[in-house]
């Protein structure tokens, strides 16, 4: 491991332990030239999975990606930001465990539409409105009655 401040390439390890989550192994090193202490991360390696587009484009999945528009579609509502993490953590695990390594981006918005409409009703309804793009007011209107009538269903049980 390179020394941030003086590039060196060996260190030792002084403490080492995993994070809260446990995905991770946070190591204390120290530089044996320069004797200036850092942090490292540990990460198990992945295989990465691709995400192919509506134009039938691939690209590598970007949690960022996701996480960016689950905020946007979240703005000035009551949602934590520890809770879309949650969500994103809960969508890639969920592509990570899966047996495919290539996922068209629906899957990942469905997913996604699923969490919010648990979460928050104008934030799905939001990331609804762009993720199905929404050709008129008709078809968001059918969308809305949709989830008025599910959640009638609920309140009758």
């Amino acid at each position: 491991m390179k020394c941030p401040y003086c590039s060196f390439d060996e260190s030792k390890v002084i403490d080492s332990r995993p994070t809260d989550e446990g995905e991770r192994i946070r190591r204390r090193r120290e530089c044996l030239r320069c004797g200036k202490r850092f942090t490292t991360y540990e990460v198990i390696e992945t295989v990465p999975v691709v995400v192919i587009k509506k134009d039938k484009s691939r690209e590598a999945f970007d949690r960022n990606k996701l996480l960016n528009g689950l905020l946007r579609a979240c703005e000035k509502r009551p949602v934590s930001l520890a809770t879309l993490e949650e969500v994103v953590d809960e969508i890639e695990a969920n592509l990570q465990n899966s047996l495919d390594r290539e996922v068209p981006s629906s899957l990942i918005g469905t997913y996604a539409m699923d969490k919010l409409r648990d979460i928050d009703e104008v934030a799905y309804v939001r990331f609804a409105s762009v993720y199905r793009q929404f050709k008129d007011i008709n078809s968001f209107m059918e969308e809305l009655s949709r989830i008025k009538s599910a959640k009638e269903n609920q309140t009758q049980k």
